[in-house]
């Protein structure tokens, strides 16, 4: 199976999570099965960043989809069969568009499809050509919609990362439990502290109860990645 069908099967799952009421559990998984294993991660981000606009060149851009050929081809030989049997167990038998199509045909060159290949590494090159739109309105925005920060899925909470944002996160992700956790440990502490000064001076009784949720989910999380990376930027929006 290609690594597109399970990435986008992955993020079917993390998404009906939410309506189900079983993010907890399926997080964990995600994090167990994906973000601990180092290779997988890799591939994870790696077509991440080829989904993005990056506002490159032309030449550029061919140069950064042909390093990253290389990297998925070094990548994809370290992982076993097993790593890719236990999340294709987890994900099920979902039916699910691949949204990776594209750069799986570049991944995967076929002498019988070297015209889809082709077309696709173009359309790849243009959208990384593309300049990010930045849409995100993180001034005067609803305090009901922005303490929703704490409860969004972590596939749309990556599709709304700016690069820099998305490196960011990178760099979290290979930093050591142990000192993250410590960070953590602050700034939910930091989190509370801010939502129970909102809630002292909010008439309005629907968003007091969502404040009380929110602060209720702070506090019962564990430390996580995950769990970090939502908290600290719930914490730089409020």
């Amino acid at each position: 199976m290609r690594f597109g069908i399970i990435k986008s099967k992955i993020e079917k799952v993390l998404l009906e999570s939410y309506s189900k009421n079983t993010f907890k559990e399926e997080i964990k998984k995600f994090n167990s099965l994906v973000l601990e294993n180092k290779n997988i991660s890799k591939l994870f981000y790696l077509y991440d960043e080829l989904s993005s606009n990056k506002g490159l060149t032309e030449s550029v851009a061919k140069d950064y989809i042909n390093e990253s050929i290389k990297i998925y081809e070094n990548t994809l030989n370290k992982i076993n069969e097993s790593d890719f049997n236990k999340i294709n167990k987890w994900v099920g038998n979902l039916k699910i568009e691949n949204q990776y199509e594209n750069i799986d045909n570049i991944f995967n060159v076929n002498i019988l499809n070297l015209e889809s290949n082709i077309k696709s590494k173009n359309i790849v090159v243009e959208n990384l050509k593309k300049s990010e739109e930045l849409s995100k309105e993180v001034l005067n925005i609803p305090l009901k919609s922005m303490i929703n920060i704490a409860n969004k899925t972590f596939a749309n909470y990556v599709e709304s990362l700016n690069e820099s944002e998305q490196k960011e996160l990178k760099t979290i992700i290979r930093e050591s439990d142990n000192s993250l956790s410590l960070k953590y440990d602050l700034i939910k502490e930091s989190v509370i502290e801010k939502l129970n000064n909102l809630k002292s001076t909010e008439n309005d009784e629907s968003v007091v109860t969502k404040i009380n949720e929110t602060i209720e989910k702070v506090n019962s999380e564990k430390y996580s990645k995950i769990n970090y990376v939502r908290l600290k930027s719930l914490k730089e929006n409020l």
